[in-house]
């Protein structure tokens, strides 16, 4: 049997950037993503902490060591920048692997930076 289970999260970056007039997706900084395990047109969940809106996009890699959070397109209009979200990444694996498998957890500092 295969089930789906959380593989990686970014939790508690803060958004840089909302850009309605996009083709869609979020940009995230190529560390976050590599620290992460979260890789270029993965879909993702986002988790607006500030006002509790949860959305589905893919991702768009961003310059690497910039801090960027961006959210494109529609999902612009679900977040302030300056809001706090949390990106959350699922995988699909077999039920026995599954009950050993460690997720990746990211902790950005205030600057979506990693320490």
């Amino acid at each position: 049997m295969q089930i789906e289970v959380f593989k990686s999260k970014i939790h508690r970056a803060k958004v840089t950037q909302a850009e309605l007039h996009y083709v869609g997706s979020i940009t995230l900084d190529e560390h976050l993503m590599e620290a992460s395990g979260i890789i270029e047109n993965e879909k993702v969940q986002i988790v607006n902490v500030n006002n509790g809106e949860r959305f589905e996009t893919y991702v768009i890699k961003g310059e690497k060591g910039s801090g960027t959070v961006c959210l494109n397109g529609p999902a612009a209009r679900r977040v302030q920048v300056g809001d706090i979200i949390i990106v959350v990444s699922y995988g699909i694996m077999d039920y026995e692997e599954a009950k050993t498998f460690k997720p990746k957890i990211v902790f950005p500092d205030k600057n979506n930076r990693l320490a």
